[in-house]
């Protein structure tokens, strides 16, 4: 469990839950990002609703609490007059390592990782929801047991806040990432853009593997076995594609309420709103970079199947072509022999000492004309 309260000057972090249920807990100007895992928030429910009733007047609905403990919830945004919910998956451990749980399978219906065959990289295309409760003064999330991009941006959040109350500059567009975030909002979708980053590297290593493989399935001097792994990857980056595109719904959902609600009067939310707008818009426009990548991926390996199985079809009919060349060289000789072979007592050469040589040279130039014409039609010419 992780407390952090965001205030204008500072950030700091706080131990339990109970002192903030107190009215006037949280500064003014502040806001609180409350991070807890399933099993935490499932223990600390009541604590969470009570905090929220002081510090925002409400309480979550009994069906988002379900959503949020939900463990095989898809990627979907809701909303209330209160607050909105979001719910976001990310990839749910690093390369080559296991999901936590209990080795049964994983959340999607899959089946254990530990027992998946092929590259390490498709024991990462296994994900967890990470659920988000926006309130005005209250950023709710819900992690996984292993909270590994939660504590990640807490860390860089509190590197942030102590470098802004030295009064170091954040003007430049660059360090924009290091700045605090102007609210809830904001504080989510940069959690979200980090998750979505996750997708991005992981998008790379696919693409390595999946050229790599294609450099073996065109060669035509390799013997390709490796089609059970090949298989699980096409099933995995169609499993992928079906997760980013539940993302890019929830954002989009999320950015289509941003743009139904009436427009700011001050200029300071004017241009906070601007800003979650344009973040929204990124967050968006990276997850239909990695859609539109998968589904890139998924042609390339459909195609260099296909032209697989046309290299070997081409290599096969070589084969046969080299075989019917030499049947067809092969094919007068074994004529002369069989009329040589006859039971007859006269026949031509048979009784003569040089016969037999007469024979085989006469065979031989008729074996070296046939070849010299298949080759100048290029039936024996290895094709590139």
């Amino acid at each position: 469990m992780r407390i952090i309260e965001i205030n204008p000057s500072q950030v700091s972090e706080h131990q339990a839950l109970a002192p903030l249920a107190v009215p006037g807990a949280c500064g003014a100007q502040g806001y609180l990002w409350i991070s807890l895992t399933r099993e935490e928030f499932r223990a600390s429910l009541a604590e969470v609703q009570q905090i929220l009733q002081s510090l925002c007047l409400t309480q979550l609905v009994d069906l988002h609490v379900a959503d949020l403990l939900n463990d095989q919830l898809p990627s979907h945004f809701d909303y209330t007059s209160k607050y909105d919910v979001l719910v976001f998956r990310r990839l749910a451990s690093g390369p080559g390592q296991p999901a936590p749980g209990n080795g049964k399978g994983t959340s999607t219906g899959e089946p254990p990782l530990v027992a998946r065959r092929g590259p390490p990289v498709l024991r990462r295309v296994d994900t967890r929801p990470v659920g988000f409760a926006v309130f005005d003064r209250v950023l709710l999330s819900v992690h996984p047991e292993d909270g590994a991009v939660r504590d990640a941006f807490a860390v860089r959040l509190l590197a942030a806040g102590s470098a802004d109350g030295q009064g170091a500059p954040a003007l430049d567009a660059r360090a924009t990432s290091a700045r605090v975030p102007t609210g809830t909002a904001d504080l989510m979708l940069r959690v979200i853009n980090q998750i979505v980053d996750g997708y991005l590297d992981l998008r790379r290593e696919l693409t390595r593997q999946l050229d790599h493989w294609q450099t073996e399935l065109i060669d035509p001097r390799s013997r390709f076995t490796n089609w059970s792994a090949l298989m699980e990857t096409r099933q995995s980056l169609h499993h992928l594609d079906e997760i980013c595109e539940d993302q890019r719904a929830a954002i989009q959902d999320w950015i289509d309420l941003l743009e139904t609600l009436p427009s700011p009067k001050g200029e300071a939310e004017q241009r906070e709103r601007e800003l979650i707008m344009v973040r929204s818009r990124d967050v968006l426009e990276h997850i239909e970079r990695v859609v539109h990548h998968v589904r890139r991926l998924e042609q390339n390996a459909e195609t260099a199947v296909q032209m697989h199985f046309s290299v070997q079809g081409h290599r096969a009919n070589d084969i046969m072509r080299v075989l019917t060349v030499l049947t067809a060289i092969f094919l007068p000789l074994n004529l002369i022999a069989g009329i040589f072979g006859m039971n007859f007592e006269f026949i031509p050469l048979v009784h003569k000492a040089d016969g037999f040589w007469i024979a085989m040279s006469a065979m031989l130039a008729i074996a070296l004309l046939l070849v010299v014409i298949f080759w100048r039609k290029r039936y024996l010419a290895r094709t590139r």
